[in-house]
């Protein structure tokens, strides 16, 4: 890119997207908002019942947005480079779009579902299969649930004092995780109704501040407001950047491995046309998880009307890793809601000066504190 005109016409396009796409906050519309109720009613009826889940109403036309993504004038972006990453960008908010437009509609979100976040592969598959061979760890104290929302902030607002992060933490009983980061609104939600252990509050810590809230506020820093919003295709690697600091802080266990290795059971069984309650069962019975652990996966999975996006942790776990284990920088990675795929990309925005680096780092990168000689074992025999 040459001159300044190109420089203009980037910077004119990303900031139209930049007012476009405020409204696609995907988990502020596909959590249900009766979760709780429905909890109560699928126990009630020993696990038949499947639940008919509500969710939050729009508040934005989605043909309209479409429309605005499809109008920008991409042929005045004269660099190839930064002109295919624009229209990868579109294309890919886009698809956020038809996910949001056809939450509650079954088949119509999975299928919108399958295009934005994929499925699992058979080796995927396999090897959620191979973590679930193994013994869970001895419990001690730090795995007992004994803290609230309440006294879990209180840590939460320790862990961030050195950073100089301007954000909110709110409390919801309207999530099924234990927490999650808005993004656009720079927020950290607790599950009001949970107990949080310590090992949790601590992986927490790591997982959502470490990462998430890191790359939000390293993704306002550039130029560009797409490294806020989101390169294509980040959620993958977002998840592993995030689960790997679980990794090297020492917090990562072999129950949260296996979690997250149920999650790619569960969303598998999408694909085999398993309705709520048959999934529920495959874990509940056949894979001998608590209900409660059971029924919250459950509904991460088929919320929306069949959500494939949590199979992404595992995967993205086993990328990073294979990425960081070869000494690999992971600045780059950290400069926004990015993804692995595009570190070409970014490292020629930055050439152009249209993208910086890092300026807050993730302190649970420095030293590898993991002492869990089964979960290295693991993480290296990953295929």
């Amino acid at each position: 890119m040459n001159t300044n005109t190109s420089f203009d016409e980037v910077l004119a396009i990303d900031a139209n997207i930049n007012r476009f796409v405020h409204k696609i906050e995907l988990l502020n519309y596909v959590n249900p908002t009766n979760v709780q109720k429905c909890k109560k009613e699928f126990f009630a009826s020993k696990y038949t019942l499947n639940p008919k889940f509500t969710y939050p109403k729009l508040d934005f036309n989605p043909y309209k947005l479409q429309r605005l993504f499809f109008s920008q004038r991409l042929e005045r972006i004269k660099d190839e480079q930064v002109h295919d990453l624009y229209e990868d960008v579109i294309y890919d908010y886009s698809g956020l779009v038809q996910c949001i437009k056809t939450i509650g509609k079954g088949d119509k979100f999975y299928y919108n579902s399958l295009r934005s976040f994929g499925s699992p592969t058979e080796k995927d598959v396999k090897n959620a299969e191979f973590i679930l061979h193994f013994q869970n760890d001895f419990e001690d104290e730090t795995m007992l649930p004994k803290y609230s929302a309440d006294e879990a902030i209180i840590q939460f607002k320790n862990y961030t004092a050195p950073f100089d992060f301007d954000f909110q933490i709110k409390k919801s009983n309207k999530i099924s995780a234990a927490a999650m980061v808005l993004n656009n609104t720079k927020t950290l939600v607790l599950n009001k109704n949970y107990r949080y252990s310590q090992n949790e509050i601590d992986t927490l810590c790591t997982h959502e501040i470490g990462v998430h809230m890191v790359t939000t506020f390293n993704g306002v820093e550039h130029p560009l407001r797409i490294f806020s919003h989101g390169l294509p295709k980040n959620v993958e690697t977002q998840e592993g950047l995030a689960v790997l600091s679980e990794y090297t802080s020492g917090c990562l266990t072999m129950k949260r491995l296996k979690q997250l290795a149920y999650r790619v059971i569960a969303v598998d069984s999408l694909a085999k046309g398993y309705t709520f309650a048959d999934t529920f069962d495959l874990l509940h019975t056949q894979y001998k998880l608590d209900r409660d652990s059971a029924y919250n996966i459950t509904v991460r999975v088929h919320r929306g009307g069949g959500f494939t996006k949590d199979y992404l942790y595992l995967t993205g776990l086993k990328k990073i890793y294979q990425f960081y284990k070869k000494d690999n920088k992971l600045d780059n990675l950290l400069t926004g809601k990015v993804s692995i795929n595009y570190l070409q990309q970014i490292e020629h925005l930055q050439a152009l000066g249209l993208a910086n680096t890092i300026r807050y780092s993730n302190p649970d990168y420095k030293m590898n504190k993991n002492t869990n000689e089964t979960i290295n074992f693991i993480l290296e025999n990953l295929k």
